[in-house]
């Protein structure tokens, strides 16, 4: 499979594996779960699987390491990344952030012993701590890179002023940043055209953050890419006008392109010159597979389908 069929840019977030965020274990269902999931990915052509320390408190790591200890040449044959920087239920406090060179060396060991593999492809720093010194980062990831735990360094939900500030200091690039991009959550995209104009005033993502990444080589990963089912018929409850045209109009484009609406949705995304990678977090099978025609659909995807279905999305013209 190539690149134009999904290699290389859809990426797998395996924030849903491990069972419940609560205290309890996970057991042979979690460990099966989580390799129908790896290898229903691996079909389609994803190679990088995104994770977090904190995700299920640690059990989507502790799973993915026991998939990895029992499937000899595995790791070799896949890139992994994961996320340091939030504490939870720590310290007295439900949620602080941490990216001090203890916590970043202490987080990340961690990681690797529950992934059972000695380094990951990519570390990313999962939110901006106010409190960080970037030199303190430097330091910390330069001994992970020396030590040949951690290969390249990214960041998660950082603008493009913050990771500026933050490469300065730095002697490694970073190479990517993980936002929420989608259909639904599209200030990201609604600021390039809203720049002097008064809707602008109640966007929250900070302009020129797309263009900075795009600028610098940044790759652009997108969580939340599938917007929780909202147009392709994985959630239940009621849409609102304009989420209900939109789920027709990938339907309809999807049966037009002998596709399906999660490819057709993707592929949207895709389409953008930033070259956004999709983060998957569905576990469900069926629904992974849904994702393969993603990179083949935004190569084909006319202008004027793009523009179609973001503004079905709005529920409103451009202005």
């Amino acid at each position: 499979m190539t690149e134009a069929n999904g290699r290389g840019r859809l990426i797998y977030g395996c924030m849903g594996l491990g069972g419940p965020w609560d205290g309890t274990s996970y057991g042979a269902a979690e460990i099966d779960q989580a390799a129908t999931v790896i290898e229903t990915s691996r079909a389609i052509g994803i190679e990088l699987f995104d994770h977090a320390d904190i995700y299920r408190n640690g059990k989507s790591e502790a799973v993915f390491g026991e998939i990895l200890a029992r499937s000899q040449g595995l790791r070799e044959q896949i890139r992994l990344q994961t996320k340091c920087g939030i504490r939870l239920g720590e310290r007295g406090l439900e949620t602080h952030y941490d990216l001090s060179r203890e916590a970043i060396l202490e987080r990340v060991n961690g990681s690797l012993k529950r992934l059972q593999t000695d380094y990951v492809d990519v570390l990313l720093l999962h939110r901006p701590d106010p409190l960080m010194d970037p030199r303190e980062v430097g330091d910390a990831v330069g001994q992970l890179m020396a030590d040949g735990k951690v290969r390249q360094l990214g960041v998660s939900n950082m603008s493009g002023e913050q990771i500026a500030y933050l490469q300065d200091r730095l002697e490694t690039p970073v190479v990517a940043n993980q936002l929420e991009l989608s259909l639904l959550r599209r200030d990201w995209l609604e600021s390039t055209v809203l720049v002097n104009h008064a809707d602008g005033r109640e966007l929250s993502f900070p302009h020129g953050t797309v263009e900075y990444c795009m600028a610098q080589g940044i790759e652009l990963q997108a969580y939340g890419a599938l917007a929780q089912g909202r147009y392709t018929g994985a959630r239940s409850g009621e849409l609102s006008p304009a989420e209900s045209a939109t789920a027709e109009m990938l339907q309809e484009l999807a049966h037009r392109k002998g596709t399906t609406p999660e490819s057709v949705l993707l592929g949207w995304l895709m389409k953008h010159p930033a070259r956004i990678s999709p983060v998957v977090g569905t576990t469900n099978p069926g629904r992974i597979t849904a994702c393969a025609d993603a990179a083949s659909v935004a190569a084909t995807m006319t202008r004027a389908e793009w523009y179609g279905v973001w503004i079905a999305a709005r529920g409103r013209n451009i202005p």
